[in-house]
């Protein structure tokens, strides 16, 4: 099978699997292209409340394909932060399940998701160092954010692999599980999230990330979305609420 972002959708959740295991699911030129449209389309999609993004086997992702380097470094990296800044853009949670490898790409695409849950003796690493590369400024901003300056100046000047104990302690990873829980623990997971009000997440997720224009915008949004009041309605009633916001097309 062509190197691709294999995906499919049930119970609310939509899972994008980055697959290309001859390379450990290096991703090419063409998977950097079509993962914005691809996003776009689950993003409009009101049966997706949740985004998992994978990879094939036992492996993230371990960067971008080297090979895409040597014709353009500059429009190969472009490619890579649109679509990491498509995937972080995503209006609706969204969650990396990490085993093996998540290294330079891989590590850009997994930041730019909300949380991430990794296996035991997941590796976990930023790169550019080892290529002479600029490391993007979004790409960065976004690794301190998550990790904090001192723990994103370690990863990016060194190149160096931590493991996921250490991925847990710097904030890179938000729950490490062990060998062969992954899929159940994030499928619990998802399913806790994909009943929960999208229109709680989707302010949520803008408020925390910085955006600081559109208050009134979500005031209204909660006025007339309705998941209050059924939020209300189900608590008082003692029955599991059924929320119907869901993200404007």
């Amino acid at each position: 099978m062509e190197p691709q972002l294999l995906h499919h959708v049930g119970d609310g959740v939509a899972t994008v699997v980055v697959h290309h295991p001859a390379k450990r699911n290096a991703m090419t030129t063409g998977m950097w292209r079509a993962l914005p449209p691809l996003l776009d389309a689950l993003s409009a999609d009101d049966g997706v409340r949740v985004l998992v993004l994978t990879g094939e086997g036992g492996t993230f992702c371990a960067g971008a394909d080297i090979s895409t380097l040597r014709g353009s470094p500059d429009e190969a990296q472009g490619l890579a932060v649109r679509a990491e800044e498509a995937l972080a853009a995503f209006p609706k949670p969204t969650l990396a399940a990490i085993r093996g490898y998540c290294v330079g790409g891989g590590s850009q695409l997994a930041a730019a998701c909300d949380l991430r849950f990794a296996e035991e003796g997941a590796l976990f690493g930023v790169t550019p160092a080892k290529l002479g590369i600029v490391y993007p400024a979004s790409s960065t901003r976004r690794l301190a954010s998550l990790v904090g300056p001192a723990a994103a100046k370690y990863l990016l000047f060194s190149g160096e692999l931590i493991d996921t104990e250490r991925a847990l302690r710097t904030g890179l990873v938000d729950e490490v599980l062990p060998e062969g829980q992954l899929d159940k623990r994030v499928g619990e997971f998802t399913r806790v999230l994909a009943g929960r009000s999208l229109l709680t997440q989707a302010a949520a997720k803008e408020f925390v990330n910085g955006r600081t224009d559109r208050d009134s915008h979500w005031t209204e949004q909660a006025r007339r979305g309705g998941d209050t009041a059924e939020g209300v309605a189900a608590f008082l009633e003692r029955r599991q609420p059924h929320f119907t916001w869901t993200t404007p097309g």
